[in-house]
């Protein structure tokens, strides 16, 4: 590999797990809301269709990062460019945590989900520093963050919410990133790449690779597939959650995110057997996964037991396909880590921004039936593409 340093840093297990903390807070700042939506309804005055409005910024504001702001990991000193976007996510942690207003906690919302795709370089940032043997496992543990961040974040902001204020739940996470911050400002090595690419053709290579590398393409689908189907669940549980006949507090709504948890402590596992060259079976499976957890998912409104069985169900068929895809997409160039990366996330975000912007409509207008439906049958149309692609380049594992 091409570097600007002799040596590549070697990545310790002390700093694969600071970097998998950092990208689980980081992550988490975009879903802090998702508890907090019928509180932020009922103190601002908005309908659900606004307070939804702000699920798709936060994924929308990512995707934006992920496009303009993380390839340039594969440009810039990587320790330089984590610290200062870390230092901009609390920003908008800040601005959203002192908002009485929907326009304000928006802009917040904004600049935070922008500069939180800080975690889309320090996903391929581990992986480059791994040894080859061992990138699924490091992706996994990094990916094990990641997803806790997203699911744990909920407990804590439902907890905080509840004994304080919804705005705390803001200000406090903003105190946490500072803290990581520092950290890194200490502990992380520094590395840059000798890619001598402009900014613009920068950007435009990341489409290219999505239209060239027709792997990258598929696993790009499957992500965004995978993606949407999670947010589609997630998103529209607060307000059934929130209604007759739960009438749950955010405290008690943030701890349905302890039942997904559990499935996130599966990813190292999923990162050894994609090593092994098991991937393509595991995303075969983790989509079945997926389409059966839609079965118990339609008796939420009538079982909190079996809702909690298919949030164990949808949260581990979305991590390990998640994983799967990520590992088989790092075994390519590590020059073009970060770009690869940047195009499958995208593509991902991008599926979490129309499945958050659908699952609320659905829900507001036709009801949780319909959410569980349209879930089904997406996850089919992902079977379906991940099977023709298997058949099409004859995969033997």
């Amino acid at each position: 590999m091409n570097l600007s340093q002799p040596h590549k840093p070697i990545l310790s297990f002390g700093m694969m797990l600071l970097m998998a903390i950092a990208v689980g807070i980081t992550v988490a700042s975009n879903y802090y809301a998702l508890p907090l939506l019928h509180s932020i309804t009922e103190d601002l005055n908005i309908s659900v269709d606004r307070a939804g409005s702000i699920m798709t910024t936060a994924q929308f504001s990512y995707a934006l990062g992920l496009l303009f702001i993380a390839p340039l990991g594969d440009k810039i000193e990587r320790k330089t460019l984590i610290i200062a976007l870390m230092l901009l996510t609390i920003v908008g942690l800040l601005i959203s945590g002192l908002s009485h207003s929907l326009t304000l906690l928006i802009v917040g919302t904004a600049i935070t989900g922008l500069f939180s795709a800080v975690a889309q370089v320090l996903l391929p940032f581990a992986a480059t520093l791994a040894k080859p043997s061992h990138k699924g496992k490091v992706v996994g543990v990094i990916m094990s963050g990641m997803l806790l961040g997203i699911l744990l974040g909920r407990t804590f902001a439902g907890a905080i919410s509840t004994l304080m204020d919804w705005r705390m739940v803001y200000l406090i996470a903003a105190s946490c990133m500072v803290v990581i911050t520092l950290l890194f400002i200490y502990l992380l090595p520094r590395y840059k790449s000798n890619n001598t690419i402009e900014y613009w053709p920068l950007i435009g290579s990341i489409f290219m690779l999505l239209l060239r590398n027709s792997s990258l393409r598929v696993f790009a689908i499957i992500g965004s597939l995978s993606f949407a189907l999670f947010c589609l669940f997630w998103t529209p549980l607060t307000f059934l959650l929130s209604h007759p006949p739960y009438k749950y507090s955010d405290f008690i709504i943030g701890l349905f995110g302890l039942a997904g948890s559990v499935s996130a402590l599966g990813s190292p596992i999923v990162g050894k057997l994609s090593d092994k060259g098991k991937g393509s079976w595991l995303i075969l499976s983790g989509l079945g996964v997926l389409l059966f957890s839609w079965l118990p998912i339609s008796f939420a409104p009538s079982s909190i037991i079996v809702l909690i069985i298919g949030i164990m169900l949808i949260n581990l068929a979305a991590q390990i396909t998640h994983v799967s895809c990520l590992n088989a997409i790092y075994q390519n160039d590590p020059h073009m880590a970060t770009r690869m990366n940047v195009g499958y996330m995208l593509c991902y975000f991008i599926g979490g921004t129309v499945g958050s912007l659908c699952s609320t409509y659905l829900f507001n207008h036709y009801g949780w039936l319909a959410v569980a439906i349209a879930g089904a049958l997406l996850s089919l149309i992902a079977i379906f593409i991940w099977i023709f692609y298997l058949i099409k380049n004859r995969v033997k594992e």
